[in-house]
C-alpha cells in the first residue's frame, strides 16, 4: 500500500514538475516575444517621424502639394503589422520618388535623414528577426506535447509572424 501511495506522490510530482518547466518555457518566450514587440514598435515610430521629415524637403523641391499623405492615417490604434505594412509602402513611395528625381539627393539633410532611415530599417529588421525567431518557438510549444496541455491550461494560442517565411517554416516543422 504504502508503494502504491509512494508511486502516486512520485508520480504527481514528476508531473508538476514538467508543467513548470514548461510553463517557465512559455514566460520566457512572452517576455522575449513582448521586448521584441516594443523594439519593433519603437523602430516603427521613429521610421514614421524620420519618414515625416523627408515629406516638406520632397514637396519643396518638387513643389508637390501632396506627398506621402497616407502617413497621416497611421493611427496610433493600429497594430505593429498594419503600421509595419503601411510605412513600408510609404518607405518604398520615397525610394521611387528617389530614383525619379535624382536632385533630391543634392540635399544635406535629406541625406543625413535618409542615413537614419536606413539604420532605423536595419534595426527594424532584426527586431522582426527577433521577433519571428521567438514566435516560432513559442509557436512550437503551443503545438508539442507535453507543452501543449500547459497551453490549454493557460489558453496559449499560436501568434502571427511578420513574414510568410517563417509562417512556411512553421508550417513544415509542423507537419513532421
Amino acid at each position: 500500500m504504502l508503494e502504491i501511495i509512494l508511486g502516486i506522490v512520485v508520480f504527481i510530482f514528476l508531473v508538476l514538475t514538467i508543467c513548470v518547466i514548461y510553463n517557465n518555457k512559455f514566460q520566457l518566450a512572452i517576455i522575449k516575444i513582448d521586448k521584441a514587440e516594443e523594439d519593433i514598435d519603437l523602430y516603427l515610430q521613429k521610421k514614421k517621424e524620420l519618414l515625416n521629415r523627408t515629406r516638406p524637403i520632397i514637396k519643396k523641391e518638387l513643389k508637390l502639394k501632396k506627398f506621402m499623405d497616407s502617413i497621416d492615417e497611421i493611427s496610433e490604434s493600429c497594430n505593429n503589422f498594419e503600421t509595419h505594412d503601411s510605412l513600408k509602402k510609404n518607405y518604398n513611395e520615397l525610394f521611387k520618388t528617389l530614383d525619379e528625381n535624382e536632385k533630391l539627393l543634392k540635399s544635406d539633410s535629406l541625406i543625413t535623414i535618409l542615413e537614419e532611415l536606413n539604420s532605423n530599417e536595419e534595426n527594424i529588421i532584426g527586431a522582426i528577426k527577433f521577433y519571428n525567431d521567438t514566435v516560432v518557438e513559442y509557436n512550437q510549444l503551443v503545438v508539442s506535447f507535453p507543452s501543449k496541455i500547459v497551453a490549454i491550461f493557460k489558453r496559449y494560442h499560436k501568434k502571427e509572424f511578420y513574414n510568410n517565411e517563417k509562417r512556411e517554416i512553421f508550417e513544415i516543422l509542423n507537419n513532421n
